[in-house]
C-alpha cells in the first residue's frame, strides 16, 4: 500500500507562480491594501506537499502580517521606499544595472514590451523598469490567454533579460535594511518559525 501523494498539475503550479507575482507586484507597488492584509493574517501556511520551495518563505510573510498592524507596514513601506528625493531602496532595474534611473536598461525594455504588445498607462508615475511593473508582466506572461506571446519561451526570456541581472541585487540591498520587517524577501527571526 502507497501513501496517498498529492499530485499537482503542471496548470496548477502555473496558477500559482502567476499568484506569487502578482502578490509581489501589489507588495512592491504600494502600501499593501487592508484587505490584502486581512487576507494574509488568515492565510493557510502548510503547503500541499512539504518542503515546497516557498513554504518558508510563504510561513514568515504570514507570520511578519499576523505580528504587524496595517499603519506600521504602511509606514514601512513609506521609510524604504517613498520619500523626497532619493529613497532608502531603489525599485527599479535602471538603478541595478547602469548606476543611474531612465538609462538604456529602461529603452531596451521598453523595446521588449512593445514586442509583447505592452505599453505602460500613462497613468501610473514609475517607470516599466519597477519591479512591481516587472512582476506584473511576468503573471502576464504565464496567464495571458495569447499563446503566442504567453508561453514559457518568453518567460525565460523577459525573465532572464530583465529581472535575473539585478533582482538579487535589490534582494541583498533589502535584506540587511532593519527597517525592513515586512517587505520582501523575508527574513527568518526568531518567533516566526
Amino acid at each position: 500500500m502507497t501513501p496517498d501523494i498529492p499530485v499537482s498539475s503542471a496548470l496548477d503550479e502555473e496558477t500559482a507562480r502567476a499568484e506569487i507575482y502578482g502578490l509581489l507586484a501589489a507588495l512592491y507597488y504600494a502600501p499593501p491594501a487592508p484587505a490584502l492584509l486581512a487576507q494574509l493574517r488568515v492565510a493557510v501556511t502548510q503547503a500541499p506537499a512539504a518542503g515546497a520551495f516557498l513554504e518558508e518563505p510563504w510561513r514568515s510573510l504570514v507570520a511578519i502580517a499576523r505580528e504587524l498592524d496595517d499603519a506600521t507596514i504602511a509606514d514601512e513601506f513609506h521609510t524604504l521606499f517613498g520619500g523626497v528625493g532619493k529613497p532608502e531602496v531603489y525599485l527599479f532595474g535602471s538603478h541595478y544595472l547602469s548606476g543611474f534611473l531612465n538609462e538604456k536598461p529602461l529603452a531596451v525594455l521598453r523595446t521588449d514590451l512593445a514586442e509583447l504588445g505592452l505599453t505602460r498607462d500613462e497613468h501610473m508615475p514609475e517607470t516599466e523598469d519597477h519591479i512591481a511593473y516587472l512582476c506584473e508582466v511576468m503573471r502576464f506572461l504565464i496567464a495571458g490567454d495569447d499563446m503566442a506571446v504567453c508561453n514559457l519561451t518568453r518567460q525565460q526570456a523577459f525573465f532572464a533579460k530583465h529581472l535575473q541581472p539585478w533582482v538579487s541585487d535589490l534582494c541583498d540591498t533589502l535584506a540587511p535594511t532593519p527597517k525592513a520587517a515586512f517587505t520582501p524577501p523575508w527574513r527568518h527571526s526568531p518567533g516566526l518559525s
